[in-house]
C-alpha cells in the first residue's frame, strides 16, 4: 500500500540559520544538515552554502542506524526541490 502523505521540509530560511532537520515518512528516516558560509556577519552566501542529506529506513535514530544514501545539494530553492525528489525516490 502506497503512503499518500506529503513529505514535509522546512523553508530555506530555516537552513540559512544553521538548523539541522530530521524527519520521517513511513519507514523512511532522514537528517538534513546545512553547511552555511557567511558573506558578512549577518548575510549568508547562498551560492557557497549547501545542505547535506542522509537517509535510512527503520524505526531507529541516525546514531543507531546504517545510512543507506547521502546527497549534497546547493542551498537554494532548486536544491530543496532536488532534496525532496531524492527523498521521495527512496520512500
Amino acid at each position: 500500500m502506497e503512503d499518500s502523505r506529503e513529505l514535509y521540509l522546512p523553508t530555506l530560511h530555516y537552513f540559512e540559520n544553521s538548523n539541522r532537520f530530521s524527519g520521517s515518512l513511513g519507514a523512511l528516516r532522514f537528517m538534513l544538515t546545512p553547511e552555511v558560509v557567511m558573506a558578512t556577519p549577518k548575510e549568508v552566501n547562498l551560492a557557497a552554502s549547501s545542505i547535506h542529506g542522509q537517509l535510512w529506513h527503520g524505526p531507529y535514530c541516525l546514531e543507531m542506524s546504517q545510512v543507506e544514501a547521502e546527497c549534497t545539494v546547493p542551498m537554494s530553492p532548486a536544491g530543496l526541490a532536488d532534496l525532496r525528489a531524492w527523498l521521495e525516490a527512496h520512500r
